[in-house]
Formats: C-alpha cells, sequence, structure tokens
C-alpha cells in the first residue's frame, strides 16, 4: 500500500460524535433547605424553589423574590420532611391551579391544590383544597415525595413506605390495602376522590384505587421522558442497593418494583412475599451499592431534552446525595448504552462544588439544574469555548515542525473558525482532519494526535511557499453526519502533509489542536 493509500485509509474511519463537554453555572445561592425547582407551564422567566421548611420561593434573573410565593412555615417544622414537591396544573396559565405535597408539624401527610392570586408572584393561601390525605405518618422518613403531572395529564404522587431502615417487619409498599411504598395517581379535573377509571386496581377488593405502581421504598424522584412518555424512578435503598427502574409508556400501570421482598437484585424473600423470581417483579434496569465509596442515597433526575447541549438528547441524568457525583446513560428500553460520570466536568473551577445532592429539576426548554443541600441551585451547560495546543509536532524536511493554530471564533453560530497550520513543507499538499478522541501515537515521519476515527476536511490544500495552510470549516455543512459541530463538543484537529524530503514513509504531521465549541 502507498503512502497516499495510508492516509486515505487513516481518514476514511468514521467516528462516533465527540463528547460533549459540559459545566455547572450558579444561578442563584442562599435558599436554604432547598429541594425542588421547576417553572410555570407558559412562563419562562421565573424558577420556582422549595424550601421545605418554609414554602416555595420564586428565583427571576437570579435573585430570590423578597416575599415567598407561597408561605407553608406555620405548617411544618424541623422534625419532619416538610415541604417535598409541587406541580403545576397544565393549564396552569388559564386556571392558576397549583399542588404541594408536605407532611405537617403533627408528622401529617397531605397534598394540597392552591391558586395562584392576581398577583403572578404569589399565591392564595385561602385557596386551599385538600386533594390526598391528611395521612398520618408512622415515622418521621419515608414520608410522601412528590407530585408530577404526566402526559396524560393526571397526578402522579410518590410516597415512602413510611418504615424505619430498623424495621424488618413491616412491608407497606407489598400491601395493596395502603397508599404507603406506592406510586399513585389521580385525575384531578374529576369529582373527589379524583380516581381515574383506568386505574389498574379499580374495583379490586381491598385494594386501593389510587395507586399505579407499588413496590417502592423512598421514590426520589420520578420523571418522565419529554419526548417518549416513559418513565424513569428513582428509589433509595436501605442497607445494601440504589436503584433505577423503568417503565415503557406503552406499559401502563401496576408495576411491582419489589421492595420490601426485593431491594435491587438483593432478595430479602420476607414471610409472605412472592418469590424473588417471580415474573412480576419488575427489575431496576440500574442499581449500585449503597456505600460505594461513600454513596449513600440515589437522586434521580431527569431525560435530557435541551437544545443547547444537544449530543445529551436522550441521556438520563441522576446522581448520589451523599457525593454530589452525577451520571448519565442512555436507555432504549433494552440496552444501556453510553454511562458517564460528569462530577469532574460540573465542578465551577472555584472554591464552590455541588455537594450533598438533593434534586434535579428542568426549565420549559429541557435544559437541567441541580440543588445541592447548601442552598445553590446551579444550571447544567455547554462548556464555554476553549482553543489549546496538545501533542507535539515531528521535525520535517523543512524545519522543526507544522503546528496548529486557528482564528474565528469557536462559537457554532458565527461559523466562521478557521483552521490554521504553519511550518510545513512548502508547495506540498495536505488535508486537515478531526475526531472525537486525543491521542499521541508515532505514526509516519510524525506522531498522529487524533483517534476514534477521524472526518476529512476536503479539498486538500496546498501548503504555500511559507509554509502555511488554512482552511474555514462550515458547521451546516459537516463531512460526514456524525461529524456534526454542536455547542459544548470537544473536538481534537491535526493536519496530515506530504514530506517526501524527510524519508521513511513521507508524511508527517502537525501538532494537535483541542478545540471545546459554544454557541
Amino acid at each position: 500500500m502507498n503512502n497516499r493509500a495510508i492516509v486515505v485509509v487513516l481518514l476514511l474511519l468514521v467516528a462516533p460524535a465527540a463528547a460533549q463537554s459540559i459545566t455547572a453555572v450558579k444561578v442563584a445561592e442562599g435558599l436554604g433547605k432547598a429541594c425542588w425547582v421547576g417553572m410555570a407551564p407558559m412562563d419562562d422567566t421565573r424558577l420556582f424553589v422549595i424550601h421545605r421548611r418554609k414554602g416555595i420561593t420564586i428565583v427571576k434573573d437570579g435573585n430570590r423574590l423578597p416575599d415567598p410565593f407561597l408561605d407553608l412555615s406555620a405548617e411544618v417544622s424541623t422534625n419532619t420532611q416538610g415541604i417535598m414537591g409541587m406541580a403545576f396544573h397544565p393549564e396552569y396559565a388559564d386556571n392558576g391551579k397549583f399542588y404541594v405535597i408536605y407532611t405537617d408539624s403533627n408528622q401529617v401527610s397531605h397534598v394540597a391544590q392552591y391558586l395562584v392570586s392576581i398577583d403572578p408572584d404569589l399565591a392564595d393561601p385561602d385557596s386551599r383544597v385538600q386533594i390526598l390525605g391528611p395521612e398520618p405518618q408512622p415515622a418521621v422518613v419515608h414520608n410522601w415525595n412528590f407530585v408530577e403531572f404526566g402526559p396524560d395529564d393526571k397526578l402522579y404522587i410518590g410516597t415512602g413506605d413510611g418504615v424505619l431502615s430498623s424495621d424488618n417487619t413491616s412491608s407497606n409498599s407489598q400491601d395493596l390495602g395502603t397508599i404507603f411504598g406506592k406510586v399513585l395517581r389521580l385525575d384531578i379535573d374529576l369529582p373527589p376522590p379524583y380516581i381515574p377509571p383506568d386505574n389498574p386496581f379499580v374495583g379490586v377488593k381491598g385494594a386501593r384505587e389510587e395507586i399505579w405502581f407499588y413496590g417502592v421504598r423512598q421514590p426520589w424522584r420520578m420523571t418522565f421522558d419529554a419526548l417518549t412518555g416513559d418513565i424513569f424512578l428513582g428509589d433509595v435503598g436501605s442497607h445494601e442497593r440504589e436503584e433505577i427502574d423503568f417503565v415503557p409508556a406503552s406499559s401502563g400501570g401496576g408495576a411491582n418494583f419489589g421492595w420490601r421482598c426485593l431491594e435491587g437484585s438483593d432478595c430479602n424473600n420476607f414471610q409472605g412475599c412472592l418469590d424473588c423470581d417471580d415474573p412480576r417483579f419488575v427489575p431496576p434496569i440500574y442499581e449500585y451499592h449503597s456505600h460505594d465509596e461513600g454513596m449513600c442515597a440515589i437522586i434521580g433526575g431527569y431525560v435530557y431534552r435541551g437544545n443547547a447541549i444537544p449530543d445529551l438528547q436522550g441521556a438520563y441524568f441522576f446522581g448520589d446525595h451523599c457525593t454530589g457525583r452525577i451520571f448519565s446513560f442512555r436507555y432504549d428500553g433494552m440496552t444501556m448504552s453510553d454511562f458517564r460520570e460528569w462530577t469532574d466536568a460540573l465542578e465551577d473551577g472555584g472554591p464552590d462544588r455541588i455537594d450533598e445532592l438533593i434534586s434535579f429539576g428542568v426549565d420549559n426548554e429541557g435544559e437541567l439544574y441541580v440543588i445541592d443541600d447548601d442552598g445553590e441551585l446551579w444550571k447544567i451547560v455547554p462548556a464555554p469555548c476553549a482553543v489549546n495546543s496538545y501533542c507535539m509536532p515531528s521535525p520535517n524536511s523543512a524545519g522543526l515542525g507544522a503546528l496548529m493554530g486557528s482564528t474565528g471564533s469557536p462559537a457554532v453560530t458565527q461559523n466562521d473558525f478557521t483552521l490554521t497550520t504553519s511550518g510545513a513543507v512548502p508547495q506540498e499538499f495536505g488535508i486537515f482532519y478531526y475526531g472525537p478522541d486525543p491521542v499521541q501515537i508515532p505514526f509516519g515521519n510524525g506522531v498522529r494526535c487524533v483517534a476514534g476515527g477521524v472526518f476529512r476536511l476536503l479539498p486538500p490544500v496546498t501548503i504555500d511557499s511559507s509554509g502555511d495552510a488554512s482552511h474555514t470549516m462550515d458547521f451546516t455543512n459537516p463531512p460526514h453526519p456524525n461529524g456534526e459541530i454542536h455547542p459544548g463538543s470537544t473536538w481534537y484537529f491535526q493536519f496530515w502533509y506530504r514530506d517526501p524530503g524527510a524519508g521513511g514513509a513521507g508524511f508527517n504531521f502537525s501538532d494537535g489542536l483541542s478545540v471545546t465549541f459554544c454557541p
């Protein structure tokens, strides 16, 4: 095979898309015991944040408004789990209804409906309507956890099993006669008790008709994929396993996730349990040991469906409370792929960091937020633009070697990014190319700095009499669909060129250029 054929084979290899590079920026701080963040439908200007000991506040332009949207401090106390979640009615813009789930100072849980007042920054506390409860809690942990509207416009409610970790006898989660340890489903547009007629246990003797799923311990939290309607649920374990459960949108209700007979894939097999291999149990799609490397409690998140970080479309984000570690993976209903940890990437470079992760959130654009137990609110964003040299050039027949550079902006919307090289062999030809991974491997007369498959930037260029060459990229016309460059992605660039005067293979390489693109 001749030298030209070697490089053609090299440059025709097709790569997967480059790994997306992300970071986290602090949106607000001083939010106290925050545990939930979200937006109201048709309102992209305000973030609603729950302080679980006080109520609901609004963050606008990075600032917390001075008056709470809803003050519940008189109803909750430091001795209870307090306010855990809220959900806006899908028609909130027209009817002003929203729902709050909390446990009061008497250790009694509620789901209540409220109305916004004539002032959009203030709720009407006198509009309260009890939707579910009051329900006395048998313990101060594993109380009621979330409210979430599904794509069917039904209200889904997550309830803990109400059992202390030291209690190895109670099994509320497997008891269809109680709403503890369940995911419930209500149609709040029906008259009380709001039971949808297609709930799986409607008419079943001894069963609570609100139940949609069961066999959970401390569901924190559940979300619907905004594109597919599939359900992802993080369930906090006891002493051994943390798990993520999945139900496809087409499956309907009735799933049994196994607690207390199962903890993840571990069999407890208490008296009265089904056999742990019973096919009626729905196994988790992912689990980890509760105390591996200091981890302790899973924090369920969201499937990313925003536009700012296109290559992460469809990735499910979750994390761990004690360590603040954040991960993502993709799941197509059968297979998990693209598992990544983002903890280091989400450090902001300063003294602050996301620690004691409490919850994820999402805005109306599908962008992700993170809340930690320091009362800080963070947003996950594409990493800022960055251009850096790496690898090393090799001496060539014209001098010390070719160096990569650039002009224009690595901002994708500018579309004026130009790759340059200097110090190459005059009057020879070369090709700029790029790929998703950096390496440093001797090859030909030089060092190959790009791996993972590569994309050629055609046509080849002729090096001028000064040893310089350039290529202006067109982000709207990638060389291959897998070579599209998106904001937040990092790609690695290099210049291959003919160098017959050096002998040997007759070709050489520049050093490498690492570029993180931004919007």
